[in-house]
């Protein structure tokens, strides 16, 4: 079995306190975007062990940290009879640059165990095991546009559409550290009511949407602060990082989409 986890983008990122658990209330639009690993999943022999690898992009860490062979062990824990399987994952969404690809992949872990071994969880049960992996693994059981609250699990279909504008994703390869972003927060206690979004046009996000995390990630790190500058400088409709970074994405009308002048290094990708 094969299938194709996607990314997301924050539309908006707030985070509204910091819970009794450790972890933090935020508030926060999740889009999914046409930006894709590549998953294959088959069963191993049975006196076989279950298997990992990867090509593509390079994926740090140890194999038992892979959220593929975590989400695998999860459903094992609870399905004993569960066959041992081969992954095998393509990585091309970048890593750490918050656009939820290990997110992704890990989710999409969950739906393909259950579809191929008819497991028969329910889409609530798959979010369940999917918050078990980690705040944005859920949001990618159900992939559509949804307001997000809680550490990201309580989601709510959003009505929004962007296909008729053009989107670019830029990531300079600054690897920015979730934990280090947290704690370098000032919380703002505060609600913006994200979910409304609908009824705010595009062109006026700038003035209404922020994420929390551009301040401290820009303060440390100029350069990611310095494209979503050149976005608006190129025209952009509205530009914003995404997650904790350190991915700036820009919306622009399809009729004048520019020709953006980065290092090569840099990835860019128009959806």
């Amino acid at each position: 079995m094969v299938s194709f986890p996607n990314a997301k983008i924050n539309i908006g990122l707030n985070i509204t306190g910091k819970r009794q658990d450790g972890f933090h209330n935020l508030e926060t639009i999740f889009y999914p975007i046409e930006i894709k690993d590549a998953l294959e999943i088959i069963q191993a022999n049975a006196d076989e062990t279950t298997q990992f690898n990867h090509t593509g992009n390079n994926i740090p860490g140890n194999e038992s940290d892979n959220l593929c062979i975590k989400a695998y062990k999860l459903l094992k824990n609870d399905f004993p009879d569960l066959p041992p399987v081969k992954i095998h994952l393509h990585k091309n969404i970048p890593m750490g640059a918050g656009l939820g690809g290990g997110s992704a992949d890990g989710a999409f872990t969950l739906i393909m165990l259950n579809n191929l071994y008819n497991i028969g969880l329910s889409k609530s049960k798959l979010i369940d095991y999917a918050l078990m992996l980690g705040s944005d693994c859920p949001f990618f059981i159900e992939n559509k546009p949804s307001f997000a609250r809680g550490r990201g699990e309580i989601l709510e279909p959003v009505s929004l559409n962007l296909d008729e504008y053009k989107i670019v994703l830029i990531n300079p390869g600054i690897h920015v550290n979730t934990g280090w972003a947290f704690t370098s927060l000032n919380i703002r206690n505060k609600t913006d009511l994200l979910i409304n979004i609908k009824n705010i046009p595009v062109e006026e996000w700038k003035s209404y949407i922020v994420n929390d995390f551009e301040t401290p990630v820009f303060n440390a790190f100029p350069a990611i602060k310095n494209i979503k500058e050149t976005l608006y400088q190129a025209g952009a409709i509205f530009a914003s990082m995404s997650g904790s970074g350190s991915t700036v994405y820009g919306i622009f009308d399809k009729k004048s989409v520019p020709a953006l002048n980065f290092p090569d290094s840099y990835f860019l990708k128009w959806v």
